[in-house]
C-alpha cells in the first residue's frame, strides 16, 4: 500500500490514485477551489431558483434528507433563496433517538416533508444478500437514496431536485470538471455505491420485483428530459463540513453527545445504526476506515496536520462497531458468526497476510498498530 503525502488516504481507495509525486487526486482537487470563481455560482444558483419558481405552482424543488448536517445546510440554503422545498426521506430501518431529534428540527425550519419506509422484512433479506454478494449492506440504502427523490419529484413534477456535496469530487473519485455540477446517470452508475446494479439485478426467487418496487426508480437522464433537474448545491457554494455544520447548528442542529460514532466527526452518520457497518467494511476490503476519509478532509482543510491525523488513527483503532454489529444481525436475523464469516469472503489478500495466526496489513501507515486486537467470532 501507498499513502497520499499530503493526507493519509491510501491507494486502496476507489478511484483513487497516486501522482507521480506522491500527491492523491483528492487533494490535488481540492487544490483547485481558490481558483473556482464561488460569486459567479453563486449568481448561477439564484438564476436557477428564479427559473424553477417560475414555472411552479407547487414545491420548487425537492431535497432528499436526512436530518444531517449536511441536509440541514441543504434546506436553509434554499429557504434562504426563496424557494418551497418537498423533502424527502428514506427512513432507515436503524434510525436513531439523535437522528429523529435532528429530522424533526429540519421539518420544523418550514418544510412539507415525506418519510418513505420500505418493509422492514424486505430490507433485512436484502441486505444480507447485498453482504454476501459484495460485501456491502448499504447497496439497498443507495438504492433507495437515490430512486425514492427521484421517483417523488416526477409524481409531484418538481423540476428541481437539490443533492448536497459531489462525494466524487470532495472524496477524491474524480476532478470536478469530468463530475460537474448534476447528479445524472453516468455519476449515479459510477459514484451511487451500488456496485453498478439497479433494483432490477436484485429481483429473484426470494426478492420479487413488487418487493422491490420501492428502489425503482426513474432514469435520470430522462427524468431531465422531462424538466427535472438533480444538481450538487456542492457545485454552488464551498462545501466544507465544518461550515455545513455551523450552519445547521444555528438552525438547531445537534451533535452526538456520545462522540462519534465512526470515522472523526461528532455530527456525522448519527443518524443510522447500521452505517457503520458499510464504512467499516472497508477495513476488510481496502486497508483503511471512516477515520481516514474524515482526517484527510481535515488536513485539506487546513485544520489539521498529517502527523496530528497518523497520532488520531493509532489512538483510536479500527473502530470495530460492535454493538452496530449487534444490533443488524438481530435485525437481519443472522448470528455474529455468521456475519464475521461472511465478511472474511471479502478480506483482500492482496493487502493482507496472515503473521502468527494474525492478519496484518503489508506497509501499513502505522508501524506498530495493534494487529492483536481482533473481534472474537
Amino acid at each position: 500500500m501507498r499513502y497520499c503525502k499530503l493526507c493519509v488516504l491510501p491507494d486502496t481507495r476507489p478511484n483513487l490514485t497516486l501522482d507521480a509525486d506522491g500527491i492523491c487526486n483528492a487533494c490535488r482537487s481540492h487544490g483547485t477551489r481558490p481558483r473556482i470563481d464561488w460569486a459567479s455560482r453563486e449568481t448561477a444558483f439564484r438564476e436557477l431558483c428564479r427559473q424553477v419558481s417560475a414555472k411552479t405552482r407547487g414545491y420548487d424543488c425537492l431535497i432528499p434528507v436526512s436530518g444531517g448536517k449536511d441536509s440541514t445546510w441543504q434546506t436553509v440554503v434554499c429557504l434562504e433563496h426563496g424557494l418551497r422545498p418537498l423533502a424527502v426521506t428514506w427512513r432507515t430501518p436503524g434510525r436513531t433517538a439523535i437522528g429523529q431529534r435532528n429530522l424533526d428540527n429540519l421539518i420544523a425550519l418550514g418544510v412539507d416533508h415525506v418519510d418513505y419506509q420500505i418493509s422492514p422484512k424486505v430490507e433485512g433479506r436484502f441486505m444480507v444478500k447485498a453482504l454476501e454478494r459484495f460485501g456491502s449492506t448499504a447497496i439497498p440504502m443507495h438504492l433507495a437514496l437515490f430512486n425514492i427523490p427521484l421517483k417523488i419529484a416526477a409524481r409531484f413534477q418538481i423540476p428541481l431536485v437539490v443533492w448536497g456535496e459531489n462525494s466524487a469530487f470532495e472524496y477524491g473519485s474524480a476532478d470536478e470538471a469530468h463530475t460537474g455540477f448534476k447528479l445524472d446517470r453516468a455519476w449515479y452508475r459510477t459514484y451511487g455505491v451500488t456496485h453498478g446494479t439497479s433494483a432490477s439485478d436484485w429481483v429473484d426467487a426470494d426478492l420479487t420485483e413488487k418487493d422491490l418496487a420501492g428502489y425503482f426508480g426513474p432514469d435520470p437522464d430522462e427524468l431531465e428530459a422531462q424538466g427535472v433537474r438533480a444538481v450538487f448545491l456542492g457545485w454552488y457554494f464551498p462545501w466544507d463540513p465544518e461550515t455545513s455544520l455551523q450552519v445547521a447548528k444555528a438552525h438547531g442542529f445537534a451533535s452526538d453527545p456520545g462522540g462519534a460514532r465512526t470515522g472523526y466527526y461528532d455530527y456525522a452518520d448519527i443518524d443510522d445504526d447500521f452505517i457503520s457497518i458499510h464504512h467499516w467494511l472497508k477495513w476488510y476490503k481496502f486497508g483503511f476506515t471512516r477515520l481516514f476519509d474524515n482526517l484527510s478532509l481535515e488536513i485539506r482543510n487546513g485544520r489539521m496536520t498529517r502527523a496530528q491525523a497518523v497520532d488520531i488513527i493509532a489512538a483510536k483503532g479500527d473502530q470495530t462497531p460492535y454493538a452496530d454489529i449487534e444490533k443488524f444481525c438481530a435485525f437481519a436475523g443472522i448470528s455474529r458468526g455468521r456475519f464475521f464469516e461472511i465478511c472474511e469472503r471479502f478480506r483482500s489478500t492482496g493487502i493482507w497476510n496472515r503473521d502468527g495466526g494474525v492478519w496484518k496489513i503489508r506497509d501499513f501507515l502505522i508501524p506498530d498498530w495493534r494487529w492483536d486486537e481482533v473481534h472474537a467470532d
